[in-house]
């Protein structure tokens, strides 16, 4: 079972930036692509960024050119940083492979953007 364990949410002013981190429990971690996915309230999960496991991104339009996600292999640890936040990018952000894990998810980091 693999345990994904993210963190670095916290309240923002718009146009803020964060920086999240998601620590994941087994080196299978470099194998895999994986994935931010981001969930506000009433309304369905959502993958914003991906990175395989070459390290080749993408994004959802939403968050081009204000998101970037990387990852280091030797920590297990998958990151985002998020620039130029708005509100509506106000969600609980997941961490997981793409496709998921067949483990239970995170518990996840919330992020509010609002001033």
């Amino acid at each position: 079972q693999v345990q994904l364990v993210e963190s670095g949410g916290g309240l923002v002013q718009p146009g803020g930036s964060l920086r999240l981190s998601c620590a994941v429990s087994r080196s299978i971690f470099r194998l895999h692509n994986m994935g931010w996915y981001r969930q506000a309230p009433g309304k369905q999960r959502n993958l914003v960024a991906r990175i395989t496991n070459r390290g080749s991104t993408n994004y959802v339009d939403s968050v081009k050119g204000r998101f970037t996600i990387s990852r280091d292999n030797d920590k297990n640890t998958l990151y985002l940083q998020m620039n130029s936040l708005k509100p509506e990018d106000t969600a609980v952000y997941y961490c997981n492979a793409d496709p998921p894990f067949a483990s239970p998810w995170g518990q996840g980091t919330q992020v509010t953007v609002s001033s």
